[in-house]
This record gives C-alpha cells, structure tokens and sequence, in this order.
C-alpha cells in the first residue's frame, strides 16, 4: 500500500509535526508514505513540494486577497496528478490545508481518481474562513457576518459566506473520509458540511519510547536548574497570538502569592519567556526554540507542572508530549483539552478566561506532592494506553484498507 501525505510543511508547526510523525511511523510499519508539503524543511527521497505557478499566483492573489477569500491562487495544487508521488499512491491523506501553499478547489480534483482521508487539525476546514470559531456557531448554517474578521487566517473583507459555499461545493464533489483527532472536533465535524462523510476518531499518537518520564535531579542538572525550584513549563512562541491567551496567563501567574513566586522558576521554550518572567516577578530560563525531541523530554519530566493558558486548541501536541513524559498540567476546559487534561487526574481544569481558577490550580498542584506525583503516574499510563504512535499508525493502516476495500 503505497500513502501520500498532503500537508503545510513537513515538520514546521504543530499540524506538520503530527503529520510527519504518523508518516514515519507508517515506513517503519513497511506502509510507503509519501510527503507533498508546501514547505519542505527535511531532505528525504520521500518528500517533494507541492507544485507551484510563481509567474500566475501573484496575480490571481491580487485579486483574491481583495475578495477576502484564501488560498485561490495556488494553482499549481491541479497538476499534483501529474506528480510520481500521486501516480503511484493508492490512498490520499490531507492534512493542514490552509497555510498558504495548496488551493482547497483541488481536493475534488485529487479525490476523482483517489480515495482521500482528510486529518483535521482545527475548524477550518469547514468555515468561512477561521481556523476557530471561539463562540461563533454561524458555520453550522453557511456563515456570513463573521464576528471575527481578524482570527487566524484573517480577512480583509468579510465573503465568509461565499468561501463556506466554495467548499461545500468541493466537498460534495469529493471522496473523503474524516479523521479528527480530538472528541470535542469530532463532534463539531459532525455538525458542519463534513457531516455528509464517514468522522472517524483517531488521537494523533506520541513517541512514547522517547517522550519519557526521565530522572527530574539529573535533567535539572543538565539544565542547571536548582533542585530546590519549583518549575513552571510553558511554550511563549508568539506572544502577539491571542489564540495561546498569554495575557491570561500573565494575569495567573501575577496574582500568585509572593512566597510562591521566590520559589518558583519559569521554564519557557519558543520567544518571549523574558518578557514575561520581568512582568510577573518570577524568575525564568529560556530554553529558545526547541526542536530536539530528547532536549524537550528532559525539559518536560525536569519541570513540575505543564501550563497552558490556550483559549481554543484541538488536541494540543505540547499536552500529549508532557503526558507522556509524567508531567500533570493545568490549563483551561476549552476544545480538545479535556481529552488529555483530565480534571484532578492528569491535571487541572480550569474555567475558560478565569485566570483566578488557573492561579488556584497552579498553586494546589505546587503545594501537594503527593497529589502531583499521582497524577504523574496517571499521565503516563493514559499516554501508553491511548496516545501512543504505533496505535495512532496501526488505526490508520486499518482505515487505509477499508477505504481501499470499499
């Protein structure tokens, strides 16, 4: 069985990321995956770029853009059928579509001849435009007046309606099969235009053989961080991103007692974990981008607790990564999160936007031991028993053959 992979880019950002992990765990199961990504940032005889029209696209764009609609000017996606990777593939898999490198019109194209499962990483899939809707429920019945022109990918000129008609009217042309990967997407698929397919529930899966739980002295040494210190983890890669609330967590961590704070250290990965650490008062130590994937293991199973300040997310890698490795969490009940942030199990649940109940979790779970290495014990034991890669691959094998056999 040979797969091909459509995708934003091979290992940058999140959806990438997951991608490209299922895509290596399919070779080293003897399943021929390939990779068609926008950008390519690994050299491998199995991954190419998708085909681009430099000379047309600016033009189309111009055009485009002005009209508020996304991604239409990518023409080159129609001549995939042209590529040996197509050619020889007898399944599709698409996965991220919308950050700037694939034309979504082509997907009827692609899926004539091939059956498809399109992965979703957010909602974007079936709105007029966002990749979430926060409190927006309109792309249930065909969008239009959007309330959040400037949410990820964001418009110039609301024609959320049009571009919610354009792709109901691809997929009705198309042969998908959905996966999402978290509950709580599942089951907005099944409110959306998506709804007209087969929605399949399928976790992406962690690396449990590398995201481990590794001794805390020893990666505290390595990191020359104090044993004493207790270690708040967090990612700041974009601290303009309302998306990743940032300004809810610096309310949290502001509002915690002031004993707390001079014991406490931010362990931060991404930009900006500086700038924050000046603002609250605690001390901090930048670890940068980290890409490393032994590198963020010892980070995680060196920190305390993982807080993620999100306000909305699908089934966020950084949680299952921490999970893995025994580490609980405290982050908000939005989306997915409460697939791997399991209240009083794994971590703590906090009220969405309530950063006094993120401060409260955060501070119960710092002053317990106890509670937090139960909870430690717990992450570990879900995350083999539901998130590990090779159920994730074996999953898809599976729906890979009953598509083919349908």
């Amino acid at each position: 069985m040979q797969v091909l992979q459509v995708n934003q880019s091979d290992i940058s950002g999140g959806a990438a990321i997951a991608g490209y992990r299922l895509h290596q765990s399919l070779l080293a199961q003897n399943v021929d995956s390939r990779l068609l990504v926008g950008q390519a940032k690994t050299s491998s005889k199995h991954v190419n770029a998708i085909p681009r029209k430099p000379r047309i696209e600016p033009h189309i764009a111009r055009i485009s853009d002005r009209l508020g609609l996304h991604y239409l000017q990518f023409v080159g996606s129609f001549d995939i059928p042209k590529h040996d990777f197509y050619k020889s593939a007898d399944v599709l898999n698409f996965h991220n579509l919308h950050t700037g490198t694939f034309n979504y019109l082509a997907v009827s194209t692609l899926t004539r001849e091939k059956p498809a499962v399109f992965t979703l990483h957010d909602m974007w899939s079936f709105t007029g435009h966002c990749a979430y809707s926060y409190d927006c429920d309109r792309w249930q019945t065909g969008c239009g007046h959007c309330p959040y022109p400037e949410s990820y990918p964001s418009i110039g000129r609301d024609n959320t309606q049009f571009e919610w008609k354009l792709k109901d009217w691809t997929y009705a042309r198309s042969n998908l099969t959905i996966v999402a990967p978290s509950r709580w997407l599942t089951e907005q698929a099944q409110k959306s235009m998506l709804s007209r397919f087969s929605i399949h529930h399928i976790p992406n899966g962690v690396d449990t053989e590398v995201y481990q739980p590794l001794d805390t002295q020893q990666c505290r040494s390595i990191l020359g961080i104090p044993d004493d210190r207790k270690i708040l983890m967090f990612g700041a890669d974009n601290l303009d991103d309302s998306r990743k609330g940032i300004n809810l967590l610096i309310e949290a961590l502001q509002i915690l007692p002031q004993s707390l704070k001079q014991e406490a250290l931010l362990l931060t990965f991404g930009h900006g974990g500086e700038t924050i650490s000046e603002m609250v008062g605690i001390s901090s130590l930048n670890l940068g981008y980290v890409s490393n994937d032994r590198l963020k293991a010892i980070a995680y199973s060196a920190a305390d607790l993982f807080i993620f300040p999100t306000r909305a997310d699908n089934l966020p890698l950084v949680l299952q990564e921490s999970m893995a490795c025994g580490t609980p969490m405290v982050s908000f009940k939005i989306g997915g999160v409460s697939d791997l942030v399991r209240h009083d199990i794994t971590g703590y649940l906090a009220n969405p936007e309530d950063t006094q109940d993120f401060r409260n979790g955060i501070v119960q779970l710092l002053e317990n031991a106890d509670l937090r290495e139960k909870m430690s014990q717990t992450c570990r034991a879900i995350a083999l028993q539901e998130y590990s890669l090779q159920l994730q691959t074996e999953r898809y094998i599976e729906l890979y053959h009953q598509i083919l056999k349908n």
